[in-house]
């Protein structure tokens, strides 16, 4: 049975650079819904003072978050210009591959990696009536 994933990301915004995150983000936004359909929850939250952003990835199971991942050596050298790192935290089994290149990175980026891999139960309600 696939199980869910959800990746979470936490980035510092450079000083003087949140005007140009927040264009980017949208552009972003609007590319990975177009692009990648099997990503079922993208959301970007930033905090009251504009120095902290977070990123919130849903996917249905481990191939949706493989499929996610091409072309995000591209996205994140882009992101980067404009954020730092802070830390990452996947709940659910991701594909060793997808795992290893998150550990790696994180390594790479001197920042946690989190990974909780056992999905126990839940819902997600797309339409709440």
């Amino acid at each position: 049975m696939s199980e869910p994933i959800v990746f979470i990301s936490h980035f510092q915004v450079k000083e003087g650079r949140v005007d140009e995150l927040k264009q980017l983000s949208q552009d972003v936004t609007n590319r990975l819904q177009a692009e990648k359909p099997r990503t079922l929850v993208f959301l970007s939250y930033l905090n009251e003072n504009g120095t902290r952003i977070t990123f919130v990835h849903f996917f249905a199971d481990a191939e949706s978050m493989d499929l996610h991942f091409e072309g995000a050596d591209e996205r994140s050298r882009v992101a980067y210009e404009y954020v730092d790192a802070e830390g990452w935290e996947i709940y659910g089994r991701p594909s060793m591959p997808a795992l290893d290149t998150m550990r790696q990175a994180a390594t790479s980026a001197g920042v946690t990696l989190s990974v909780q891999p056992d999905y126990l139960a839940g819902f997600l309600r797309l339409n709440p009536g």
